[in-house]
């Protein structure tokens, strides 16, 4: 492998940069506060969020979330101290997420689907004295907290609150929905915890607040997935998570009056800064659901008018292929996009010919706040990851030499920008680890295995470790994966390796099919097409039929899972 100069991949990269979207952004020295507070001085009966048809102007989210502060501020919260924030998407979020950034503290976001045992790792590495949470999980950090006796206080919600009081509106939502939604917990029986209800804590005098915030503060502490040990917390501040949410005004056109669909989770590093944090950065409405069903999402889009939908693939796949489509007109949609996976060539043709709409795929990380790199509105690619992001340097290094790659080698992706984090929380050889000097720059390991073309644009080649060797030929499942949704039966596919004892390794295809083909074609009918249409080391040699795949709560393909099961399914069999 040969090596090139740095700046001449910046050049490259140049070349097809959008029209009209600076190269950098001056991110201003202050608060997240600061701009959601000025829309409740300047805009103050304008709405500011939708909640399944409930809708909120700013200067009641602001107000809510002054009282909130006051009333945090006197159970002792103050500047740098970690609260954690436990929910699912709702106004409720995004209020406290805004108390706690108010007072110059920490928010730490938890998945809701996390249980006791996971959580007391949160609660114990952050030292979170306080967290809020709403009535349907609230217990589960109760049961956390049982052996750490770290949590002092707890502010539960119910999510009824939040509701519309239209019946009609209510009766609109899926069945499950309204049993989980409407349903009344209470207050949870906590021993050595104070639990104090919203409802009181919201009607809080608002006092002054003193605390001088700046951008260079510790402002959110999420925890990366935990693929290896235990999760790790990635320290941003208010500035790193500023840049790239102002930055989604002009890449996006995401500018005042508009509305942008949220519906991945707030907790998520995506949902955070390229949902909520961009809407208020850029004078947007909100409109927020709690989580994906396909229905409501269609309806959504189509009553309020939506023209922003960051996703996954996943849902834009089942919104799609649904019976009901015609029902729901998603003409004033602008923008639709997102990471995680690549969208099927299939799927994007259909989005292309029928709706006028690009799919523009992007990548980043919950150490860079979302994005290093989006597509171009202009000119997108597919199974593309895009171009270096506002103010954002990236390369293919090769690990080994650690010197950069020319364009079409395989290398690991490294990226430097405003929007990194500043390191791991408590893990200085682990955040040592992470970066690597470059001609006397600190660029962040991704991790990732990719590629760049002559165009500047970047490609998965995926992650370091889920590369499969059959028979000395290196196989990437994401590519294989994309090759299997080329057949008309496939919805969607996991490809994981099988130990072989003569090749090494074989490509496995964990598959799920459309409704329609479930009866209709056998696993030795897919395997044959896998045949005809892909190189002979390439094709699966065994396919598992699956009713779904296993995933995070964000909707990513949990391929490490997938694959822990098969290596304890091939250790059990050499047995």
């Amino acid at each position: 492998m040969g090596s090139v100069d740095l700046q001449t991949l910046r050049d490259i990269q140049k070349t097809h940069w959008p029209q009209g979207v600076p190269h950098h952004l001056t991110v201003p020295d202050e608060s997240l506060w600061k701009a959601f507070s000025q829309l409740g001085e300047t805009s103050p009966k304008e709405i500011g969020l939708n909640y399944l048809g409930n809708n909120y102007t700013w200067e009641e989210l602001v107000d809510a979330a002054s009282r909130l502060a006051s009333a945090m501020q006197d159970l002792g919260v103050g500047q740098g101290d970690r609260v954690i924030l436990f929910a699912q998407n709702c106004p409720q979020w995004v209020i406290s997420f805004h108390a706690v950034v108010r007072l110059g503290a920490v928010v730490v976001p938890v998945n809701p689907m996390n249980k006791a045992v996971e959580l007391t790792h949160y609660i114990e590495d952050a030292h979170a004295t306080l967290a809020i949470a709403s009535s349907d999980i609230a217990t589960e950090l109760i049961k956390a907290n049982a052996s750490t006796r770290v949590l002092h206080d707890l502010i539960v919600f119910e999510l009824a609150d939040a509701l519309p009081k239209d019946a009609a509106a209510i009766g609109a939502l899926p069945e499950l929905w309204q049993r989980w939604l409407m349903t009344r917990h209470g207050l949870p029986e906590a021993e050595g915890v104070h639990v104090h209800p919203w409802a009181e804590v919201i009607t809080h005098d608002v006092l002054p607040i003193s605390t001088q915030v700046h951008g260079a503060d510790l402002a959110l502490l999420p925890y990366t997935s935990g693929t290896t040990g235990l999760p790790k917390g990635c320290m941003h501040t208010h500035a790193s998570l500023m840049h790239n949410a102002i930055g989604a005004g002009p890449w996006l056109d995401l500018r005042a009056g508009d509305k942008q669909m949220i519906v991945v989770p707030l907790f998520h590093i995506t949902g955070l800064v390229m949902g909520m944090l961009a809407c208020i950065q850029n004078r947007a409405q909100i409109v927020l659901l709690p989580r994906w069903d396909r229905q409501v999402a269609g309806r959504t889009i189509t009553q309020q008018q939506v023209t922003h939908w960051p996703n996954i693939p996943t849902m834009v796949i089942d919104l799609l292929s649904g019976d009901d489509l015609d029902q729901y007109k998603l003409s004033s949609l602008r923008y639709i996009g997102g990471g995680g996976a690549p969208m099927p060539d299939a799927v994007g043709e259909r989005l292309k010919s029928v709706y006028d709409l690009d799919y523009v795929e992007g990548y980043g990380l919950t150490e860079s706040s979302a994005p290093t790199h989006l597509n171009p509105m202009s000119a997108p690619h597919r199974h593309c990851l895009g171009i270096p992001y506002i103010g954002t340097q990236a390369f293919i290094m090769d690990a080994e030499t650690l010197l950069p790659l020319p364009v079409g080698e395989v290398g690991e992706i490294v990226a430097m920008g405003p929007q990194l984090f500043k390191g791991y929380w408590k893990q200085v050889e682990a955040t040592q680890q992470a970066f690597v000097t470059i001609e006397g720059q600190s660029y962040f390991r991704t991790g990732d295995m990719g590629r760049m073309d002559a165009d500047g644009y970047f490609y998965m080649a995926d992650r370091l470790k889920r590369m499969i060797n059959a028979s000395g030929f290196k196989v990437w499942p994401a590519e294989v994966e994309a090759l299997l949704h080329h057949h008309e039966a496939i919805k969607e596919s996991c490809v994981i390796s099988t130990k072989d004892p003569y090749r090494g390794e074989n490509v496995k295809a964990l598959v799920v099919l459309h409704e329609k083909f479930k009866a209709q074609v056998t696993t030795e009918e897919i395997m044959e097409w896998a045949k005809n249409n892909m190189a002979a080391y390439k094709y699966p040699r065994e396919v598992v039929f699956v009713d779904e795949l296993p995933r995070t709560a964000t909707g990513k393909v949990l391929w490490r899972k997938a694959q822990a099961m098969q290596d304890l399914e091939d250790s059990q069999k050499s047995r």
